[in-house]
């Protein structure tokens, strides 16, 4: 049977491989990830194991079998479209819908995700710009740069935001930095690990660190319609 625990562990397994390019994820990282201690977690991995979600090898870390990979990707999908459905219909601001989503994500079935993925139009990203795994199972995988890695004096245009504490996001709101904001990268200083952007017309300083949990694009082209309303 799996539980509210397997559903968070294989989440959680899932993203730190992902993040670390498909290395084991270590038992450490997921304590630290999950809150709890390394014995419990070594704990469940050996009950992932077992179940067949998960492949742990002691001292080596963790990864997911294709099923627990498939039931991870579940657990996404849901979180992330309930956190796109209260932005879109509640009015709920971005750094208020993780929690909730949370909460949310595991009591909610998959034939209702399903409508509200009807509902919302088939997105491909959540108000974070994580992409949204679709009931195929299938997700985009989709090569973008941080902002610590782009080219001085090019514009950009931010598309995903890795750290989702509330805190970060309210700065980055104050910031003019939401998702889909395009400014121009204007100076780096690496001997006080900092940079600037330009953003709506004024500049902001990030910290390196900071900078490099978003990412970015270049700024797609004007429609034609933008064009001649500039004009």
């Amino acid at each position: 049977m799996v539980t509210l625990t397997i559903e968070n562990y294989v989440k959680t397994i899932y993203q730190i491989c992902l993040d670390c390019d498909g290395r084991p994820a270590a038992t450490g990282h997921l304590a630290a990830a999950l809150s709890v201690s390394p014995g419990t977690v070594t704990s469940m991995l050996k009950t992932l194991d077992d179940s067949g979600l998960a492949e742990y090898r002691p001292y080596e870390g963790v990864r997911l079998t294709a099923s627990g990979e498939t039931l991870a990707l579940r657990v996404l999908r849901r979180h992330r479209l309930i956190e796109l459905f209260l932005v879109q219909t509640l009015g709920l601001s971005w750094d208020e819908v993780h929690d909730e989503a949370e909460n949310m994500e595991h009591a909610i079935s998959d034939f209702l995700v399903d409508r509200v993925d009807q509902f919302l139009g088939f997105p491909s990203s959540d108000p974070h710009g994580d992409p949204i795994p679709r009931a195929d199972g299938t997700v985009d995988s989709v090569t973008r740069q941080s902002l610590v890695q782009w080219q001085v004096g090019q514009p950009f245009q931010l598309v995903r935001v890795l750290d989702q504490s509330p805190a970060f996001l309210r700065y980055l709101s104050d910031s003019g930095l939401q998702l889909g904001a395009t400014g121009e990268l204007a100076s780096t200083c690496p001997e006080a690990n900092v940079l600037t952007v330009v953003v709506g017309g004024g500049e902001t300083t990030l910290s390196c660190d900071a900078a490099s949990k978003l990412l970015v694009a270049d700024v797609p082209p004007a429609e034609p319609g933008q064009l001649a309303s500039a004009e």
